[in-house]
Formats: structure tokens, C-alpha cells, sequence
């Protein structure tokens, strides 16, 4: 009979295993990965690396330093981006925060067709972003388009909507809510599902009305998703590009141009690449302190 297997290579059979297991998950991998690489990690390198060059296509790259940044920063639109980025931002997050938890709360409560109405909330998500700008561009028509001739039927007055310097920005707020505000609403109801019944039933018990309920018990059993998704709107929404290439072009007077649309105009309108990728980059750096948030938040430990 034979003798016992040496110890080194008993030792060395389920090292082989995990090894030969490994080697597969990473196989699966490599397409991702590879991916990643060339439509992801180094289209992000070379806009870094272009940030510091003066960059025309056909022409060879030469070194500026901070150049591109500086002219960036004397770019008068420079501040209106950034002061209509931010603005949206912030009036995106107060209404695609309570549009979308008013709405999940009044879902949750409903007893029939509930389906259906998920559907409805979440079909424009369906909907093609470009499809879903030119909807509300003939929507909000100052002539002859939906908005007003509602508004004329109720014998109200009518907006410039798009068309006005003051109403431009909000109103595009207005179009990326309701394009973008299915997922949320629907991530808000399953929060609301998981919350458990005995809660509330304690504290009809105890004399609470409805908001109190909301107040007291919905929105602390459900302030994590809360604020996921706050922090997930607010790097969504500071990326906003659809809205204004589509419906107000950067108009009236600039009040709807945003970072990432001022980008496209150097890029593609003006032919400074180097300034585009210098803009890139500062987007990149706000984003990347966001996400970092993001991530430090969702972190489970092992």
C-alpha cells in the first residue's frame, strides 16, 4: 500500500485549487476589466494629461502647465456655469427629493392597482433623454404650446418658461425631474416596504397622525436611502447636459449653460481641447469628493 502523501504536497493541493478558482474569476473578468481600460480608466488619463497641453487634432501636443486653467477661469461663462450647475443642483435636490417621497408615501398606501401605477411612474425613465427634451420643448413653447394654452384655459397668466432669462433654469429642473424621478420613487417604495407594520400600528396607538408618523417613524427607518440618494441626485444632477444642449441651447443670456455643456462648446464649438479637458478636470475633483462621501457611507466592513 502506498504511504502517506508528504506534508509539503498535501499542503500544496488546496493552495492549487484556490489558485486554479482564482485564475477562472479573473478570466470572467479580463472582458470587464479590459473594457474599463480602454473606454473607461484611459479616456479619464489622457483628458488629465491633455488638461496641460495645448491640444489640436492633427498637430502635436505641447506642453502649457496651468495655462488652459487660466484662460478657463477668464472665461466670463466660466462663473455662469458653475453658478447654473450649482443652482440646479441645489433646486433639483429640494424637488427630486420630496416629489419622489411624496410620492413613493402615497403609492405605499394605495390597495388597488398598485402595479399600474409603478408603471406610470416609471415610464419616463423609459423614454429616451433626447425624445423626453423635445417633448417639454414643444411643451413649453411660449406660442401655442401645451404649458400656456393650459394655463390660458384656466384664465391664468403665461410663462416665457424656457424663453426667459429668470424661468429658464427651472424649468429645465422641472423636465429632469419628472425624466428621472421613476427609479427614485420606486427605490423610496421599497424602503417604505421594509419598514416594519408593528411601528406604525404603535404609533396610531399612541395618537399619531399622519405626518407625525412620516416625521417619527418613516423617515428615520428609511434616512440611509434618504441620503444615498441625495448624494447620487447631487452627482447626477451636476452633470446635466440633455436638458440645455436640447431644449435652451445655453440661452437666454447664458442662464442655462452648465459645466458640462460649456465643455462640449470647447471642445466641439470652439476647438480647445485643452481647455475642455482643464474644465474635466475640475468637474472631476468635485465629483470625486461626492463619491468619496458616497463610498465612505456605503462601507461595510468584512
Amino acid at each position: 500500500t502506498p504511504g502517506p502523501r508528504p506534508a509539503g504536497r498535501a499542503a500544496a493541493a488546496p493552495l492549487r485549487r484556490r489558485l486554479s478558482h482564482q485564475a477562472r474569476a479573473y478570466g470572467f473578468l479580463l472582458g470587464g476589466l479590459i473594457c474599463f481600460a480602454l473606454f473607461s480608466w484611459y479616456p479619464a488619463i489622457r483628458a488629465v494629461i491633455i488638461a496641460f497641453q495645448k491640444y489640436t487634432p492633427g498637430s502635436a501636443p505641447e506642453w502649457v502647465g496651468t495655462a488652459n486653467f487660466t484662460h478657463v477661469f477668464d472665461d466670463p461663462e466660466f462663473g455662469a456655469a458653475w453658478r447654473n450647475t450649482l443652482t440646479f443642483t441645489l433646486i433639483a435636490l429640494l424637488i427630486g427629493f420630496a416629489v419622489p417621497f411624496v410620492m413613493a408615501l402615497v403609492l405605499n398606501e394605495l390597495r388597488h392597482a398598485k402595479a399600474f401605477f409603478r408603471v406610470v411612474v416609471y415610464l419616463p425613465v423609459m423614454i429616451p433623454p433626447v425624445v423626453s427634451a423635445l417633448l417639454w420643448k414643444w411643451f413649453y413653447d411660449p406660442g401655442a404650446g401645451l404649458a400656456n394654452e393650459a394655463l390660458r384655459f384656466l384664465h391664468l397668466p403665461t410663462s416665457n418658461w424656457t424663453n426667459g432669462a429668470d424661468t429658464a433654469l427651472l424649468s429645465l429642473v422641472i423636465v429632469a425631474t419628472w425624466a428621472n424621478m421613476g427609479g427614485t420613487v420606486l427605490i423610496y417604495l421599497a424602503a417604505l416596504q421594509g419598514i416594519p407594520g408593528e411601528l406604525y400600528e404603535a404609533a396610531e396607538l399612541d395618537g399619531a397622525n399622519i405626518w407625525q408618523r412620516v416625521r417619527h417613524v418613516t423617515v428615520p427607518q428609511t434616512r440611509f436611502i434618504i441620503l444615498m440618494l441625495m448624494l447620487l441626485q447631487i452627482i447626477a444632477t451636476m452633470q446635466v447636459f440633455t436638458e440645455p444642449f436640447v431644449i435652451t441651447g445655453g440661452g437666454p443670456e447664458n442662464s442655462t449653460v452648465t459645466i458640462l455643456y460649456l465643455i462640449y462648446k470647447y471642445a466641439f464649438l470652439y476647438n480647445d481641447f485643452g481647455g475642455a479637458c482643464a474644465l474635466s478636470v475640475m468637474l472631476l475633483i468635485v465629483l470625486s469628493l461626492f463619491s468619496a462621501l458616497y463610498l465612505r457611507l456605503t462601507r461595510t466592513d468584512d
